[in-house]
């Protein structure tokens, strides 16, 4: 689908410190029902794989009696089996989107991704919000009241996604990372190098114009290396372009030719942590 075909009440923008915005496709209720019958499926033999280890268990077990078969313990299996239901629904979704950032088996499959609403990655926290509330946007029937919500809220949130602060997006890939990419937040940028690439090794930058920069700027500049996959290429490449075109103008020298504009910014980075970001402002 074109970039022209899609709506803008479709699309989540989020600001920079740059003051760039990011324009990121919103999910609708199609792709999520879809995602939402894949996971349905992938529960469906989970549960029957785990009914037929009890039945085969109880099979193996001695018969008992009467007045076993009426004992606590007995009575405590009973609530165990009907607990099983309930922590394969809420724990399949809550465990997998705060481990495999934001995704589970169906999600990945459509491609798409549970995130804050700041555009950062969800935790357990996030995720366990989100879905605790998923039995009211079942009511009465068949997420009826998730889909009214989805329906009418601008950036096409279910209940869960209300409370827990989240949305979910499409994830569009690039098609090879020139860094690898990380969970990490924003503060963390300024405590993990990420490692030199061949292109950043044989860009050199003045140091005094690179000490023109500040934290804040270096933050930036791996908050955007960090979730550059998570965004659709031409996004990639015209946030790249502006950054790279306005960290050079407050450097005031020419972006260096021959070079990508990410390129530039890795580059960039690796010379920040080089010469020092004690410039604070």
């Amino acid at each position: 689908m074109s970039d022209q075909s899609i709506d803008l009440r479709d699309q989540l923008s989020i600001d920079t410190p740059e003051l760039v915005g990011i324009e990121l496709p919103l999910a609708g209720i199609g792709s999520r029902c879809v995602a939402f019958l894949v996971d349905s499926v992938v529960q469906g033999f989970a549960l029957g794989a785990l009914v037929l280890l009890i039945v085969l268990v109880a099979s193996a077990a001695p018969p008992a009696s009467h007045a076993a078969r009426s004992s606590e313990p007995g009575k405590w299996a009973i609530a165990i089996v009907l607990l099983i239901p309930f922590l394969l629904q809420w724990g399949y979704f809550t465990l997998f989107e705060a481990f495999w950032r934001g995704q589970t088996p169906g999600k990945r499959l459509l491609q798409l991704r549970v995130i804050q609403q700041s555009g950062r990655p969800i935790g357990l926290f996030e995720s366990m919000g989100r879905n605790l509330v998923r039995v009211i946007d079942m009511l009465p029937v068949f997420y009826v009241l998730g889909a009214i919500c989805i329906f009418t809220t601008r950036r096409q949130q279910r209940l869960g996604d209300m409370v827990a602060g989240t949305i979910v997006v499409h994830s569009v890939p690039a098609e090879k990372p020139l860094a690898p990419a990380g969970t990490r937040t924003f503060t963390a940028a300024a405590f993990e190098p990420p490692p030199q690439t061949a292109a950043s090794k044989v860009v050199d930058l003045p140091a005094d114009a690179v000490a023109r920069l500040s934290r804040a700027d270096l933050q930036m500049i791996d908050a955007f290396l960090a979730r550059r996959l998570d965004l659709p290429l031409d996004v990639g490449a015209s946030l790249a372009e502006k950054m790279a075109r306005g960290l050079a103008g407050k450097m005031k020298i020419e972006a260096p030719a021959g070079i990508s504009n990410e390129t530039f910014l890795e580059a960039l980075a690796l010379s920040l942590r080089d010469v020092g970001t004690g410039n604070s402002r």
